[in-house]
């Protein structure tokens, strides 16, 4: 079912005003290329992150956490039982948690590892095209994401040129974002970190998957008007989000 996409930059406006309220705490297993431009998108945002790996101390700082991130772009040893060791404090207490299976089309051990953690019930999911046909033996079709979205009960997010937010029942397609988005590294880390930010906050996973795929396509729009290449950008969609507000998302939102 298409979601009413009238009411869609509303909606994001309301998680976003009580993000910013609720400052939610965002633990992030993340991978160590991404750890400081996520840190800085949630920081813009009015989020709380906490970005540790160690396994000694990694359960504590879930424990304190509404939400979490677990990216699997540098998968060394340490961040393995680091991952396992957060999921299932996250697990245990409740605690939502979004996945980034980056780069399991690069190698079969990462790819077997994403499938043991998705059957570790993410309440989202967020990756490309490539990743999608490993992990789900599909092409990245709006009907095999809801079929996925079903069967592993999360909420999906593909991005892409258009990206598509679907729990399998709702489906969106947002059509904002720029070419340069994709030159700057940890894009798609630093937006799955900003997912978790809005989970922490909303209750409906659908809603707030698709309010953080709006809010940081929409600021890679406001940024570019003034960048002068991916590396000004990357500064510029902070400095976007941070003032990202109402007027905005009403103004910009398009969807395909």
């Amino acid at each position: 079912m298409r979601a009413p996409e009238g009411e869609f930059p509303l909606i994001a406006a309301d998680i976003l005003g009580r993000l910013r309220q609720l400052r939610p705490r965002v633990h992030c297993v993340t991978n160590a290329v991404a750890q400081t431009f996520t840190a800085n998108i949630l920081l813009a945002v009015g989020a709380m992150p906490t970005m540790t790996i160690a396994p000694d101390e990694v359960a504590d700082f879930v424990r304190g956490a509404d939400a979490m991130l677990v990216n699997l772009g540098t998968l060394d040893a340490s961040r393995r039982e680091a991952i396992g060791i957060a999921i299932d404090k996250a697990s245990e207490l409740g605690v939502r948690w979004i996945f980034d299976p980056v780069f399991i089309d690069r190698s079969q051990g990462r790819a077997i590892f994403a499938e043991a953690l998705v059957r570790m019930r993410p309440t989202a999911m967020h990756l490309n095209d490539r990743e999608f046909l490993t992990i789900a033996a599909s092409r990245a079709t709006a009907t095999a994401a809801a079929r996925y979205a079903r069967d592993v009960g999360a909420v999906i997010a593909l991005t892409g040129e258009t990206d598509l937010v679907t729990d399998g029942a709702k489906s969106i397609r947002i059509a904002n974002g720029h070419p340069w988005m994709s030159l700057v590294t940890a894009m798609g880390c630093a937006g799955a970190g900003l997912v978790a930010a809005c989970l922490a906050v909303e209750p409906d996973p659908w809603r707030a998957t698709g309010t953080g795929v709006l809010a940081l396509s929409i600021a890679g729009e406001i940024a570019a008007e003034t960048a002068r290449g991916p590396g000004s950008l990357a500064t510029g969609i902070i400095d976007a989000l941070h003032r990202l507000d109402r007027t905005d998302l009403l103004a910009r939102a398009r969807f395909a």
